[in-house]
């Protein structure tokens, strides 16, 4: 299998892990609220906390599904707390912007967030005006990625053909879905501990450690069709 971006009109991106880098540590500020959440919400140590925490995203796709499903938590309230973080290790990110602005078609960001986080990670990065729209987990009905009805929902609410979008994402389990839809997969690939989970190589087109070289890579191919051979 190989990408080839000629025909493709919508160019779709997680946005955790994908648009900037792990090593902000971001999410570690998320995940450490997701435990002080769980520790007021059940009464437990850290210890018990962290068990379920994991429990829940693995077997449910997201801490907060497990919630909902459990103990009927609500998203918004579990949503503001976890998210009331520190946005300063995010730097703008003006060869990103470069890229997203040559590419032909429209931009999305798809994520299991919400829309008021995500528009202030893009604000952060200097992103806030290079996409079309996010699918957030509001608008999934607090179905997640990987679940099909995410991937289902964003086709429909946005008009896309999937045979003519691309779905960049940090998480290998999260392309299988866009595949058997017909999208083109890029695996992320950053090393992370849970980035490799559940990866399914049928359902990768691409791979690759660093997204602007890779959009450069894309627009290269744009300007010379064949050029990604």
């Amino acid at each position: 299998m190989a990408f080839d971006p000629v025909g493709v009109d919508c160019w779709i991106f997680d946005l955790d892990n994908t648009l900037y880098p792990p090593t902000t540590r971001l999410f570690d500020q998320i995940d450490l609220r997701m435990g002080q959440f769980i520790q007021n919400l059940l009464g437990c140590d850290a210890t018990e906390a962290r068990r379920v925490q994991k429990l829940y995203f693995h077997d449910h796709g997201t801490t907060l599904s497990g919630l909902m499903h459990y103990h009927a938590t609500d998203p918004h309230t579990f949503l503001d707390f976890v998210h009331d973080i520190d946005f300063s290790p995010l730097a703008e990110a003006p060869r990103l912007a470069d890229r997203l602005a040559a590419l032909p078609g429209r931009k999305l960001v798809f994520t299991n967030g919400d829309d008021a986080y995500a528009a202030r990670v893009l604000s952060a990065l200097g992103l806030s005006g290079s996409f079309d729209g996010i699918w957030d987990i509001h608008a999934m009905a607090y179905r997640p990625k990987p679940e099909m009805a995410a991937y289902t929902g964003l086709v429909e609410a946005f008009g896309l053909n999937p045979q003519r979008c691309v779905f960049i994402e940090d998480m290998a389990r999260n392309l299988a879905p866009a595949k058997a839809l017909g999208m083109q997969t890029v695996w992320l690939d950053l090393a992370t501990d849970w980035g490799d989970r559940a990866k399914d190589d049928a359902a990768i087109d691409a791979v690759t450690d660093d997204i602007v070289k890779w959009l450069d890579h894309a627009l290269g191919a744009l300007a010379d069709p064949g050029g990604l051979g």
